[in-house]
């Protein structure tokens, strides 16, 4: 028996030493079942026969060990070790989170590998009249006297319970079959002629092939991002090395996915949280034996583990998608910079509108800066029309001039986009007599009026309930929504349009599987088509027919609390007006606003998004924040609200130890009340990130033995994109 130290997934930040027999010999990064408490655990074994452990006579002995060869690559255990450190976050629950359900629940990993069926010594001296009473059994012993079968091959001929009772008889037995990597194409798949800009970005990728670098491929949209991935990875399979390509939405997967089938004749995979366990698994399988030659999935695929990794692209890298915001709070595109690191690959990052830490690390040449500043096929980039909504009579929340030029492309034969970044029908309901509002038991939110489902729902902690007849204040029955949503956009255009067909695209419609393929197929079929939808048709969606795109309320993001919110709704103009003047057709973008003398609207419409992250990231620098400093955040909940300020406050205390930390709060959250919890806050600025690490090693030492930690959930967010 020997010790070995196990990872478990505990919210505790230590390991747990246990026996284990010697034989078979145990490595890190394999499963064991042990015995934690009253429960039993999967763990993973994290060191052998540590030096400091503690008397063997009075450690519990392993229940099992489940694998005889690590389920997590040593280099797949450094990147899992490291982002632990950098996020804080306990390791045994970062290890597990990096494997499929399946194993996570301790399934054998041979249960689900390739398999293969041949005759047993006693079958092939089978008599061959022995079963010809059983025809079907008679077949399959016939087939497999030639040779063995693979079971995709077997089960398409036979049926399983023939195989069963074959088996049964142990006249067949099973075989594991090893993986073997994909072939190789013989010739490098032909693309399409590159602008010269695109052809000096594939070069660039192409010259760094087998070392570490980091290349930011900032493209205005239609540029063929697209393109200069295909062609940087052509190279690459040529070599027999495999390619991780991140997106950040489930959504963009189905399309990128067929553009690289269309174009490779290699196997290519995806990942992503709307696949079952098994096909999780199956894909896990056939990147770390190298199966799979590309893999396109969201953030989660960065901990698959991969038999040569060649390339790593981020698509869309400034994507808040890309940022887990609840548990394990990694960021995907920074933790993918440094697994290419480990992997001594380079790492390609794609963005129109590239966020303003990769924007920075690219003008402090710390990246290389690709710039695509021109569309591939030569269309001219979308204008902007700015509509003052001052004194104008509004037709469901259209201006008279919006209304006719969405006529006038609609008889033209083109497409139109109307985007409104809010679901439901109406942001609340709301009484014509004292001007009660609906609002969320639980949270500081008025509730969503969603008419389809009759429902009022609460967008912030999932609360429902049903429509009120009456106002709770004053008892009157004329409730009526109040603001637009858009479901109720989408009722208002077939009333103006009847003849139009109109798809809606947001996370209600697409919930059904296979709602949103089925959607972007509709609007890819040519002729007049009104298309509605909230942020989810701003991400890399390519609509040829779209003439013009409708901003119709841009007014609620240009006021706010968070530091970022300028330059996440300059990306997100900027990406959905990137979806106009596609095809043959020019585009046009109209946006509707109180405040056409906005500063921000003005520098996006007259200056473009390049030079706009250029003046916010000098605007960052004089006020020193990030990417000029590193911030952390600090969220506690309650019941009571002074407990999260008393907790915070003690967390305060501690920091002020630490002269070169800025401290801001503790202070309320924006959203002060959630599912029935105070919310406060503290940030934490560093110009130096070890000084904030160091500190915050110290402080995670004393937390535990704090009395209101009992009280309080809190969370410890390094690097955050959402400060509400």
């Amino acid at each position: 028996m020997i010790v070995v130290r196990v990872a478990l997934p505990v919210p505790l930040r230590q390991h747990f030493d246990y026996l284990i027999n010697a034989d078979p010999k145990p490595q890190v990064g394999c499963r064991v079942l042990v015995p934690f408490g009253n429960r039993k655990l999967i763990g993973i074994i994290w060191q052998i026969a540590p030096t400091d452990s503690f008397d063997a006579s009075k450690l519990k002995a392993v229940l099992s060990l489940l694998d005889t060869s690590p389920v997590l690559p040593p280099l797949l255990c450094q990147l899992l070790s490291f982002a632990a450190d950098y996020y804080h976050y306990p390791l045994g629950e970062v290890l597990i989170s990096a494997l499929p359900a399946l194993l996570r629940e301790g399934r054998n990993l041979n249960d689900y590998q390739p398999k293969a069926y041949q005759l047993t010594d006693t079958g092939k001296l089978l008599n061959i009249t022995a079963l010809k009473r059983a025809p079907k059994q008679h077949a399959l012993w016939q087939a497999l006297q030639a040779h063995q079968l693979t079971e995709s091959v077997l089960l398409q001929q036979h049926s399983r319970s023939t195989l069963k009772q074959l088996l049964e008889k142990q006249l067949v037995e099973e075989l594991i079959v090893a993986p073997i990597p994909f072939t190789p194409p013989e010739t490098e798949a032909t693309g399409l002629k590159l602008t010269p800009s695109q052809a000096l970005a594939v070069t660039a990728v192409n010259h760094a092939s087998g070392r570490f670098e980091r290349l930011l491929l900032e493209g205005v949209t239609g540029s063929g991002k697209t393109e200069v991935y295909l062609q940087a990875i052509a190279s690459l399979l040529l070599k027999q090395q495999q390619v991780l390509v991140i997106v950040p939405e489930i959504g963009l997967t189905p399309q990128t996915l067929a553009r690289f089938q269309a174009r490779f004749n290699v196997p290519v995979l995806c990942w992503h949280s709307a696949l079952t366990d098994n096909e999780r698994l199956h894909c896990w399988l056939q990147a770390s034996t190298g199966a799979a030659a590309i893999i396109i999935g969201t953030r989660s695929a960065l901990f698959l583990p991969f038999w040569q990794l060649g390339l790593i692209i981020i698509d869309e890298e400034h994507d808040q998608s890309l940022k887990q915001q609840d548990g394990f709070r990694y960021h995907a595109r920074d933790l993918a910079i440094k697994r290419a690191a480990l992997q001594h690959c380079p790492i390609l990052l794609g963005s129109a509108t590239p966020s303003l830490e990769s924007l920075h690390n690219a003008l402090s040449k710390r990246f290389i800066h690709l710039p695509l500043p021109d569309r591939a096929a030569g269309q001219a980039l979308p204008s902007f029309e700015l509509v003052d909504l001052k004194q104008q009579v509004l037709q469901f929340g259209l201006a008279s001039q919006t209304l006719a030029q969405i006529k006038q492309q609609l008889t033209l034969g083109l497409q139109v986009m109307l985007f409104l970044n809010r679901r439901g029908f109406a942001p609340a309901l709301s009484c014509q007599e004292c001007g009660w509002l609906t609002e969320c038991q639980r949270c500081s939110a008025f509730t969503t009026y969603h008419k389809q489902s009759r429902q009022l729902v609460c967008h912030h902690c999932g609360a429902s309930k049903a429509i009120p007849r009456q106002c709770g204040g004053c008892g009157s029955t004329q409730l009526k929504p109040l603001g637009q949503g858009t479901e109720q956009l989408e009722e208002n255009l077939q009333l103006l349009f009847p003849d139009i067909a109109i798809t809606r695209l947001d996370r209600d419609s697409t919930r059904r599987k296979g709602a949103l393929h089925q959607a972007l197929e509709d609007i890819h079929q040519t002729g007049a088509r009104l298309i509605v939808g909230t942020q989810m048709l701003a991400k890399g969606h390519h609509f040829p027919n779209v003439s013009l795109v409708v901003i119709v309320d841009v007014d609620g993001a240009l006021y706010s609390s968070d530091f970022r919110a300028p330059e996440q709704l300059a990306q997100l103009l900027t990406q959905v007006a990137g979806r106009a003047g596609r095809g043959s057709s020019g585009g046009k973008v109209l946006l509707q606003t109180q405040y056409p003398e906005h500063a921000l609207l003005q520098d996006i419409i007259q200056n473009g998004y390049a030079s706009f992250a250029r003046s916010a990231l000098a605007e960052r620098e004089q006020t020193r924040l990030p990417p000029f400093q590193h911030l952390v955040l600090f969220s506690a909940e309650a019941h009571q609200s002074i407990d999260c300020q008393q907790w915070l406050q003690q967390v305060t205390d501690f920091m002020r130890q630490y002269p070169a930390l800025q401290l801001l709060g503790p202070i309320p959250a924006p959203l002060e009340r959630r599912a029935g919890k105070y919310r406060w806050q503290l940030q934490l600025y560093s110009a130096g990130r070890n000084t904030v690490h160091q500190a915050l090693d110290q402080l995670l030492l004393q937390i535990a033995s704090w009395p209101l930690s009992r009280k309080v959930k809190w969370q410890l967010d390094v690097d955050p994109t959402d400060l509400t």
